[in-house]
This record gives structure tokens, C-alpha cells and sequence, in this order.
């Protein structure tokens, strides 16, 4: 079954912002959401063509989608990026913020410029996603919030302390808006996937070989459909109970 196959309406007259969802996880992240009834925000930072092909495999299956290019670092393009989304569907009801960067610098070689810039897209992203987003949600009774993660920021991974750091601040980020946010009925977790059978951009190099090399008990990679189905159940009518917790999805490669 495809993402797009009509499955049932759990989401029906959601609204639903994903990040970097031009391909790979995102982009089955807002099919799978998509399918299942949610008007759907289809964000990329560059990659035009990449966020129209997911916006149109949706609406070619009946569903509602648009596209918007916006750096999620940027307040201003944020803040127009979710009046946008508004404008077109009436609100925000489900944030996911997936886009981040990946790149393997040594430690000592690595500049504070390129620590930065890793750093603004997954943590200060998602602060500025969240304090765009959140007033939105608020108005229409609550949300939910997912961040994706990942196991390197868990196990320690060499040449990528930046993107461990920055997804380690994100986890602590959903912590923290978990506890002050319960009372608007705003939910916020994050899904931590280990190793996935996904196109790794040309920056985030090689898989690190604390990866690769030890496979997990379960022997292969994740499928994208399996990360969307965790970001699917924490932001969905059944994960209502659940807030402020990371969700390891990564076939026994770390356990908590």
C-alpha cells in the first residue's frame, strides 16, 4: 500500500506543517498524514522542485497539500511560512520538525561558522517553528509537536558533534514545551530514528561506521514508513497521553 492509498480519515480537518519534507522522511511523513485526511504544509529550504512533487502526489490522490520554500532559522520566513498555512487551511494543529543538517567535520577541524549553522536549522528551528506555530494551535484547542531526532545524538558519533548537539538541545527543547505547554493540551515528543534506508545528501557523507558496521539485532535498516508510522501514533488521536518522551525507533541499536 502506498502512502497515498486512501486508508481511513483519522486526521480529517487537520492541519499539518512538515519540515524538509521534499524527500526521505518528511515527504513520507506528509503522504502518510496526507492520506489519513490532514491538510498537509509541505516545507523545503531550497529544493523547489522537490517540495511541488510531493504536493502534487497529493493532490493527484485527492488530498489537500501546498508548498512553501522557507528556512525554518529564519523567524520572518517562518512567520510567513505559517500564516501561509493559515490562510490556506485555517490553522495548525500538528507541527513536525524534521529539517536538519547532517555533516562529518572532526572536532578540531570544525569552524564555530559550521557549528552554528547546524545548530540554527534542527535547534533554533524548532524553537522558532514552535514559537510560531504554538499561538496557532492554541486557538484551536490544542496540537501536537514531533522532532526528529536521531541515535547518534544517544551513542556518541565521531566527526558529528554539531548535529549531536543539536538534536540532543531538540530532545531537551520537547522537554521542556511538554510540561509548560500541557495545559493548552499540546503534546510534544520526539521520534529518534536509528540507521534508515533513505538518499543521504551528498554533505552528510558516509554512514559513521558506528553505524554501519555493527548492525542492529533486528539486521537492517528502518523503512521511511516505519519513522512516519511513530510521528504518525505521537501526533494522532492515540498518542494523546504521551508528551515530553523521545521514541527510539532504531531495531535494538539503542536501548533504554
Amino acid at each position: 500500500m502506498s502512502p497515498t492509498d486512501p486508508i481511513d480519515q483519522t486526521f480529517a480537518g487537520k492541519v499539518a506543517l512538515i519540515t524538509g519534507a521534499g524527500k526521505n522522511i518528511g515527504r513520507t511523513i506528509a503522504l502518510d498524514l496526507a492520506a489519513r485526511g490532514a491538510s498537509v504544509v509541505v516545507n523545503g529550504r531550497s529544493d523547489r522542485s522537490a517540495v511541488d512533487g510531493v504536493v502534487a502526489e497529493v493532490n493527484a490522490a485527492g488530498g489537500q497539500a501546498i508548498g512553501y520554500l522557507a528556512d525554518v532559522s529564519d523567524p520572518a520566513a517562518t512567520q510567513s511560512m505559517i500564516e501561509a498555512a493559515v490562510a490556506a487551511f485555517g490553522g495548525i494543529d500538528i507541527l513536525v520538525s524534521n529539517a536538519g543538517l547532517r555533516r562529518q567535520t572532526p572536532f578540531l577541524e570544525m569552524s564555530f561558522a559550521e557549528w552554528r549553522e547546524i545548530l540554527s536549522v534542527a535547534l533554533d528551528g524548532g524553537f522558532v517553528l514552535a514559537r510560531a506555530a504554538v499561538p496557532h494551535m492554541l486557538g484551536r484547542g490544542g496540537g501536537a509537536i514531533v522532532a526528529l531526532s536521531g541515535i547518534s545524538t544517544h551513542v556518541g558519533t565521531p566527526n558529528r558533534c554539531h548535529v549531536s548537539a543539536s538534536k540532543a538541545g531538540l530532545e531537551g527543547l520537547m522537554r521542556a514545551l511538554a510540561v509548560e505547554l500541557a495545559p493548552h493540551a499540546i503534546t510534544c515528543n520526539t521520534v529518534a530514528p536509528g540507521a534508515v534506508d533513505t538518499v543521504r545528501g551528498a554533505s552528510a557523507g558516509a554512514l559513521p561506521s558506528s553505524l554501519r558496521d555493527s548492525g542492529p539485532p533486528l539486521g537492517r535498516k528502518a523503512d521511511v514508513a516505519e519513522i512516519s508510522a511513530a510521528v504518525r501514533f505521537l501526533a494522532g488521536p492515540e498518542g494523546r497521553y504521551i508528551t515530553g518522551q523521545t521514541l527510539h525507533v532504531n531495531g535494538g541499536a539503542f536501548l533504554t
